[in-house]
């Protein structure tokens, strides 16, 4: 087989196909060609690139197992987005993930790269127990403040979800008014695969919606940005001033 031919074969494996990686190295860690022992050698660094994620991905379910030992069912973690930009709602996500798989690359989304979390949401999507989202506006964060409007958000997640948790993982915070055993973790999203799940979840949701949003107020860079002070947002907002889902109490000292 021409080295070409091997090297597309590497490629047409998937990083999480660990058999199918070890018959590859099987199949040609005897060629001698230098450039079948450099292909290898890539297969090699993908095999052990996979056994590390997934080491990584049991440790971020060392929370969900420790509650799960301590009798718990419904084990929903909760995260949000968009507290700080300029214009645009706050988005909450709630997720009970299933005890009997583990899924790869759960991560805070902001350290997950556009076309993963697009990837990881279908999945979580696909194989949750229950998910919930709650989206409070940019009138109603003028009104209560952000903070008030967090918590509304992921209260509202939590009522969405069509099964009821028996606890809840927050990324930080202890969310008023709930009557179900919270556990604020400081950096959730990367210590937590459920708090990791509902930040991409929250984060894919928020940004389509300024995607959409940047087709109808135009000149303010909104796909690009997301609502945060990017240099184009803020040259929009001096040049035509504020649109319907600029957030007033975030841009009065802007205009």
């Amino acid at each position: 087989m021409s080295i070409g031919d091997i090297k597309k074969e590497l490629k047409a494996i998937s990083l999480e196909d660990e058999k199918g990686l070890l018959d590859f190295i099987d199949s040609y860690s005897h060629d001698e060609r230098a450039g079948v022992i450099a292909i290898v050698e890539q297969a090699k660094k993908k095999l052990d690139a996979y056994r590390q994620e997934v080491i990584r991905s049991e440790k971020m379910l060392s929370f969900e197992k420790k509650y799960t030992e301590m009798g718990y069912e419904y084990i929903c973690g909760i995260d949000e987005v968009g507290r700080g930009p300029l214009a645009g709602p706050v988005v909450a996500c709630a997720v009970i993930l299933p005890k009997d798989e583990m899924i790869l690359y759960l991560n805070d989304s902001k350290q997950v790269s556009k076309k993963k979390r697009e990837e990881l949401y279908d999945i979580i999507i696909d194989k949750a127990v229950a998910y919930g989202i709650g989206i409070v506006s940019e009138e109603r964060i003028d009104e209560i403040n952000i903070l008030q409007a967090t918590y509304e958000a992921m209260r509202m997640a939590i009522g969405n979800l069509k099964v009821k948790p028996d606890i809840l993982l927050n990324d930080a915070v202890k969310i008023p008014e709930v009557d179900i055993r919270q556990v604020p973790i400081v950096k959730g999203d990367t210590l937590s695969a459920s708090i990791a799940a509902a930040s991409i979840v929250a984060k894919v949701t928020r940004d389509r919606m300024m995607e959409s949003y940047g087709e109808i107020y135009p000149g303010y860079d909104f796909s690009s940005n997301m609502g945060y002070g990017s240099a184009k947002h803020i040259e929009g907002l001096k040049t035509l001033g504020p649109c319907d889902i600029h957030r007033r109490t975030f841009i009065s000292n802007l205009i």
